[in-house]
């Protein structure tokens, strides 16, 4: 039976998440029950994934209102605004949660009652969740255009349900692709050091019972280079005007080799996760995670104590390796910037 994969919810004054962290091993849920918790909730990777993180930071800013509630205005604002910017600085390069708090706290109006800001909120969240689900759907459609029959596609990191609210980016597209009829056939890399290829996405590929293969991340050049790829779906945590883009660590190695042996390289992501304040990958900040992520996987040390590490959680892509970009407004081709300057 297939699962339909919600990655949170939020009912009766709590979120709940599925803890990525334990998947596939476990599968539980996280509950978070106030705001500290879901800033908890993005900084250890219980949910991840640019559009699930922005709409986790939504229903945070919710849950401090509802914590917030009976103070009086003058501190029922000083603390909401304390909430909004921990939650802000929980996870620094996925630009869909710095645009998510942006979109809630522009609703605390002082001229308005704490009750009708608790309730603005909460329809606000429900709002943008809601968007998130029939903006993957979306781009599934306008994705599926340009997915082959017997396709054979390469994808990194995690960007199904999981990634989003239900559904997902570049994990969606291929949903779409199965759901049109086509026979296709993904290679999943395992995308260290998290793994949330090998934790996640083949977790979700086997739910969906679409036909894969997992691979270690080292395998994806000799593909590539055998030919056995026809194309390569990638999502994206924030996009610059140029086009540039930082996704998951791994990321650009794999495009330079869709660019050296002519393979389309596809980014799948809402326009929400283009920064219109970037003008260029090197403008982007990157996210450095602990060494712990690298010495150990699953609690077990794999590593020498005393080694130093350089972990970045995500990587630029330059605008020349990419093919185009899918959105929820359309496919966006070269010239990238002046095509995406068309969306602001």
């Amino acid at each position: 039976m297939k699962m339909n994969i919600r990655s949170l919810e939020f009912k009766n004054n709590k979120l709940f998440l599925i803890d990525q962290r334990v998947l596939p091993q476990q599968y539980k849920k996280f509950i978070c029950r106030n705001f500290k918790d879901v800033e908890f909730a993005i900084t250890d990777m219980v949910v991840r994934g640019a559009p699930a993180i922005g709409v986790t930071a939504a229903y945070g800013i919710v849950l401090a209102a509802i914590e917030f509630i009976d103070l009086p205005p003058k501190d029922f604002f000083k603390k909401m605004h304390l909430a909004c910017d921990l939650i802000n600085k929980s996870r620094p390069t996925a630009v869909n949660l710095m645009w998510a708090i942006t979109r809630m706290s522009k609703l605390l109006i002082e001229s308005k009652t704490q009750k009708e800001i608790l309730s603005d909120l909460r329809k606000e969240a429900n709002i943008i969740a809601d968007e998130d689900i029939q903006t993957n759907k979306k781009m599934g459609q306008l994705g599926n255009s340009l997915i082959p029959q017997k396709a054979t596609i390469l994808t990194h990191c995690n960007t199904g349900a999981l990634a989003t609210v239900k559904y997902g980016t570049a994990l969606g597209v291929i949903r779409a692709a199965v759901a049109s009829g086509k026979d296709i056939f993904v290679y999943a890399d395992e995308t260290r050091p998290r793994l949330q290829g090998s934790r996640l996405t083949a977790w979700e590929l086997v739910q969906e019972g679409i036909p894969a293969k997992l691979i270690a991340d080292s395998v994806a050049a000799t593909l590539i280079r055998d030919g056995k790829i026809d194309l390569i779906l990638v999502g994206a945590d924030r996009i610059a005007t140029n086009g540039d883009t930082a996704n998951k660590i791994g990321t650009f190695m794999l495009s330079v080799m869709a660019r050296v042996y002519r393979i389309p390289f596809y980014i799948v992501a809402p326009t929400t996760t283009i920064d219109f304040s970037r003008q260029t990958g090197t403008e982007i900040e990157i996210e450095e995670r602990s060494p712990r992520e690298v010495t150990h996987i699953m609690n077990v040390q794999i590593a020498p104590d005393n080694i130093d590490i350089y972990n970045p959680a995500f990587d630029v892509t330059p605008n020349e390796n990419i093919t185009a970009i899918i959105t929820e407004k359309g496919i966006i081709e070269k010239p990238f910037k002046e095509n995406i300057l068309k969306l602001k």
